[in-house]
């Protein structure tokens, strides 16, 4: 399946895959990130729930600490 993440075309391993799937998937586990799917904040709480659709556009930030 493809996608588009931060702009680029990305090719997923399998035609299902929810968002915390593709996290996983991007090695970004237990990192502060924010994913936006199709102009819309995904909550982390729905990470599990959220599957993803071939041609879905995201994307994903992290925070960046400092002062």
């Amino acid at each position: 399946m493809q996608i588009f993440v931060n702009g680029k075309i990305t090719m997923l391993p399998q035609e299902a895959m929810s968002v915390l799937a593709l996290v996983e998937h991007m090695q970004l586990t237990g990192k502060r990130i924010a994913i936006e799917r199709n102009g819309d904040i995904v909550p982390r709480s729905q990470f599990a729930d959220v599957q993803l659709q071939a041609e879905d556009k995201l994307e994903i930030v992290g925070a960046v600490g400092g002062g």
